[in-house]
């Protein structure tokens, strides 16, 4: 599972990078949140096939899908680019892709937080629904999108034992609190992001030091240069349950 991918740096690191992790460590499904991938906010038809092209399978995203015109189109019509499936169901797309790989049956849940986001509906009582409408044996991998590290652990731990991998994404900063909860789940509170790394979590470095200065909506743009490749790799053994969790920052 990947960050956040930032822009075109971001969208090179991934290409770059991810077909050698694929092979080094024998990847079965590769899931990158991309809703930074357009210029930094939102995604397009084109960004997304250089994400699968890249070697993606499953696109997941947050609060910032909507950014682009035809984002509607675009959700509405592959369904590995997911929304949160927590917006109500009259928002367009779905949160939900479920996928053979490897000899194994997947499913791809995209969740986005509350706390200090919009007030959309309960990830917990979504995630309910989703799970009950899953085949037997299905292995399920959560990217919840969300601000706050508190609801990411509340969560992760109600759903500890029904889910492998539970992965946050949003804050564009790596964690170092991967574990395996009680009943088998995977966790990192945040994946980090796949983009610049001389920026501010993605963007240049002069245009956000001059907004906190002036405290003006000044145009925050994507910064250049190397890139680095953040997320965790899950290995998941019989019955659904994760075997260990490793941290991934490759520049």
């Amino acid at each position: 599972m990947l960050g956040d991918v930032i822009g075109d740096a971001g969208i090179k690191a991934v290409a770059d990078r991810l077909p050698g992790l694929r092979r080094e460590r024998g990847i079965a499904l590769v899931v990158a949140n991309g809703e930074n991938a357009a210029a930094g906010f939102g995604l397009t038809n084109e960004t997304a096939d250089l994400l699968f092209s890249a070697g993606v399978d499953v696109i997941t995203s947050g609060n910032h899908i909507w950014e682009k015109k035809g984002a509607a189109e675009l959700l509405d019509g592959d369904p590995r680019i997911l929304r949160p499936a927590n917006y109500p169901a009259m928002a367009p797309g779905k949160g939900l892709f479920e996928v053979e790989k490897d000899g194994a049956s997947w499913a791809v849940i995209n969740l986005q937080g509350r706390e200090g986001m919009s007030a959309i509906d309960s990830p917990f009582s979504r995630a309910d629904e989703l799970l009950a409408g899953l085949a037997p044996g299905t292995i399920a991998v959560v990217d919840f999108h969300a601000e706050s590290f508190s609801e990411k652990e509340a969560l992760a731990l109600y759903l500890d034992g029904r889910v492998a991998a539970f992965a946050g994404t949003h804050t564009h900063v790596q964690t170092a609190d991967e574990r395996i909860l009680p009943k088998g789940c995977g966790y990192i509170g945040d994946l980090g992001m796949t983009g610049p790394v001389d920026s501010i979590i993605g963007v240049k470095v002069d245009g956000c030091l001059q907004r906190n200065l002036s405290q003006m909506p000044i145009k925050m743009e994507v910064a250049e240069g190397p890139s680095i490749v953040s997320g965790a790799v899950f290995e998941i053994g019989e019955g659904g349950r994760c075997l260990t969790v490793a941290r991934i920052s490759v520049i």
